[in-house]
């Protein structure tokens, strides 16, 4: 068992920026990647991020792209997303989730342990 917390969320301007944290405890021994998914209302849940085990490699979904920066720190058990240039379509929550075994996943079905979300609205 995994559990995750994620923190950081809030109201924003649109170009600003926040930086959410999700807190790993349990069974963190093992390696896995660590996704950042996000949902809007009356929109399915969408991929964001992806962070390897070694945190060498990182992946991005086109329309966060250029804005947003993934990383992790192992020794706090904590992957981080810092979101810059925010747009009011950033708007929604945001959700942390852990993938074990090879590779990361865009789909929301290939992770094994979801946070509880964090709101993120951005105004315009």
């Amino acid at each position: 068992q995994v559990q995750l917390v994620e923190s950081g969320g809030g109201l924003v301007q649109a170009g600003g920026s926040l930086r959410l944290s999700c807190a790993a405890s349990g069974r963190t021994f093992s390696s896995y990647a660590m996704g950042w998914f996000r949902q809007a209302p009356g929109k399915e849940r969408e991929f964001v991020s992806a962070i390897s085990w070694s945190g060498g490699s990182t992946y991005y979904a086109d329309s966060v792209k250029g804005r947003f920066i993934v990383s992790r720190d192992h020794a706090k058990n904590t992957v981080y997303l810092q979101m810059n240039s925010l747009k009011p379509e950033d708007t929604a929550v945001y959700y942390c989730a852990v993938k074990y075994g090879l590779g990361y996943s865009v789909s929301a079905g290939g992770y094994d342990y979801w946070g509880q979300g964090t709101q993120v609205t951005v105004s315009s």
